[in-house]
Parts: structure tokens; C-alpha cells; sequence
């Protein structure tokens, strides 16, 4: 009997197996891991390439250059976005008037009705004029012909408020759309900046301290001085001018501000010459022609002073070779060399 019994079924070794199989899938995703992880890092090192002091200085300077011609369409649309929306409201004003006027024509010619009935008779005319639509009802005016003199003149007048009423609020919903358009392009220049100085903050972001400081000092200069020759005068116009932007020297720079405490470069000027009771235009496109145009050797103190090609970039000059300005974000108001950037001429005002 016990030579015929079956042997057991010896058992796989299940757990040797398992471990076997979870070892060597670590092991590849290990391998994948490292893999992957020196492939981003190589990504990345090629991603951002090392760049000199140099190489970011100029980088900024074409993103502060171009932030600032984005800055000055945004301000110039601003300003007429500003427009817009008062002539918005006043033709929204004007059509409320009107209605109401019309309103009070309709009502008159309601007690006359009222009155007529009770008499016994109520004139046709009368009774049309007074639906709720009386501008259609009253288009055509031999109507009016059949009332008495003072009721068609009455019936006219309602006629005529009803169909200026309607242009008025046909000129309304014109100027409504153009303002929503302003606004949509004033949003798009306002993305375009603070795209550019992001991307120029990553920049800066991409060196040390020490060499962002370098980057972004500015030219060694004197603190502001009156010109000499008695050019400027004490309580003068162009004193008021020149008083206001020294006290501004190191007011920070944030595009779209005109004070008091901060400043854009044509948001200076113009509260700068705002101080002494002119007024200039809100733009460097606009504050160029605000005066009479000099060249770069007729300087005084107190003319406006552009530059790049696209009078993208205004300054205050104080004499001496020198200009009081709002340069970009990384800066504060400050004196500059005039020759510091690319001259595009300049403006006398007073």
C-alpha cells in the first residue's frame, strides 16, 4: 500500500518568484527614472543657456525699450477710453432728458384726450397719439392736420422728441461699442506690457545680486543743480516745472502713474508742467507737439526731450547736458546724461 501512494506535489516557491519579478521592475524603473531625470536636466540646461551680465543688460533694455512703446499706446488709449465713457454718459444723460420731456408730451396730450371724452368726442389723431408708440403712430403728419392748431402743435412736438430720442439713442449704442472696443485694446496693450517687464524680471532673475545691481546703476551722476546763466527763475513757470521733478527724484517708476508718488516717463512731464498750471498731453506722441520744436544745441531748462526712434521715451532737461526722467521699473526717477539714449528731439513748451 505504501509503495503505490503518490507522492506530494512539491509547491512553487511563489514568494521567491514574486520577489524575484518586483526586484528587477525597480531596478527598471530606477534606470527609467535616472534616465528621465538627465534627460530633463539636459533639457533644462539647453532650456537656459548660461548668459553674460551683458547679454541680460541688453536683453532688458530692448524689453524695457519695448514695454515703454506698449506703456504709451496704453496710456494714449486710456485717455481716450476716459473720453469715451464721458460722452457715454453724457448721451445716456441727454436720451434720459429727452425721455422724460417725451413723457410729459404724452401726457398732455393724455389730459386733452381725457377731457374730449368727457365732452363727448375724442378726436382720432388724438387717440393714436397716445399709444405706446406714438414716433410710429405720428410718421405721417397730415394726421396732425386734423386737430385743432394748438393740439397739432402739441402732437408735432411729441413726433419730433420721439424721432430725435431715437437718433440720440442710436448715437449712444455707437458710442457704447467703440467703447467696448477701447477697452479690449486697452487690455491687450496692458497684457503686452506686463508680458514684457515679466519676462525681463526673469532675466534679471537669472544673475546675482551683484551683477543685477551693476546691470541696472545708473550713469554716475551729480545731484540735480540749477543751470547756470540764470536760465531759470525763481517763480517762474519753468521754476514750478523744474521744482516739481527734483522732488520727484526717486519717486518709483510704475507704468500708467502720474503722480503724486509715482510715475511713468510721460506721467512725469505731465505732472511736472501740471504743476505749473499747463497743460500737456498724456502721451510722448502727444507731448511732442505740445510746443515748439528745438534742436538737440537750443536746449533749455524745461524743454521736453525725446528719444528712440518711436518717441517712445520723454525727459525733463535741466541743463548741463543733463535730464531729470523716469527710466523703467528696475529704476526710480533720477538724473541721466541726455546722451545716454538714442536723441529723437525735443519740445519747448513755455
Amino acid at each position: 500500500m505504501a509503495a503505490h501512494r503518490r507522492k506530494p506535489r512539491q509547491r512553487p516557491q511563489r514568494g521567491t518568484a514574486l520577489r524575484r519579478a518586483l526586484t528587477l521592475a525597480l531596478a527598471g524603473a530606477a534606470t527609467a527614472t535616472t534616465a528621465a531625470t538627465t534627460g530633463a536636466l539636459d533639457s533644462t540646461a539647453q532650456a537656459s543657456p548660461k548668459v553674460s551680465p551683458e547679454q541680460v543688460r541688453d536683453q532688458v533694455d530692448r524689453l524695457y525699450q519695448e514695454a515703454e512703446v506698449a506703456t504709451e499706446r496704453f496710456n494714449g488709449v486710456k485717455e481716450k477710453t476716459k473720453a469715451a465713457g464721458e460722452a457715454y454718459e453724457r448721451l445716456q444723460d441727454e436720451a434720459a432728458r429727452r425721455t422724460g420731456k417725451l413723457n410729459d408730451a404724452r401726457r398732455a396730450l393724455g389730459s386733452y384726450a381725457t377731457a374730449e371724452y368727457r365732452e363727448g368726442g375724442l378726436d382720432p389723431a388724438v387717440r393714436l397719439a397716445l399709444s405706446a408708440e406714438p414716433d410710429e403712430y405720428l410718421a405721417d403728419t397730415a394726421l396732425a392736420e386734423r386737430v385743432g392748431d394748438r393740439q397739432a402743435q402739441a402732437v408735432e412736438e411729441v413726433r419730433r422728441d420721439a424721432a430725435e430720442l431715437g437718433r440720440l439713442r442710436g448715437r449712444a449704442a455707437d458710442q457704447r461699442a467703440g467703447l467696448v472696443a477701447r477697452q479690449d485694446e486697452l487690455r491687450r496693450h496692458k497684457r503686452t506690457v506686463t508680458g514684457k517687464l515679466e519676462e525681463a524680471r526673469r532675466l534679471l532673475a537669472r544673475v546675482t545680486a551683484e551683477e543685477r545691481a551693476r546691470i541696472m546703476a545708473p550713469a554716475p551722476a551729480p545731484a540735480p543743480e540749477p543751470p547756470a546763466g540764470g536760465a531759470e527763475a525763481t517763480g517762474t513757470r519753468t521754476g514750478a516745472v523744474l521744482a516739481f521733478a527734483r522732488r520727484a527724484v526717486g519717486s518709483p517708476y510704475v507704468w500708467g502713474a502720474t503722480g503724486p508718488n509715482a510715475f511713468d516717463c510721460s506721467g512725469l512731464t505731465q505732472a511736472a508742467y501740471r504743476a505749473a498750471g499747463v497743460s500737456l498731453p498724456r502721451t510722448t506722441y502727444g507731448q511732442i507737439d505740445a510746443g515748439r520744436r528745438v534742436g538737440r544745441d537750443e536746449l533749455r531748462p524745461g524743454d521736453l526731450v525725446f528719444f528712440y526712434s518711436g518717441i517712445s521715451h520723454v525727459g525733463l532737461y535741466v541743463g548741463d547736458g543733463k535730464m531729470i526722467h523716469a527710466p523703467n521699473p528696475s529704476s526710480t526717477v533720477r538724473l541721466d546724461p541726455v546722451d545716454q539714449m538714442p536723441f529723437a528731439g525735443a519740445t519747448r513748451v513755455i
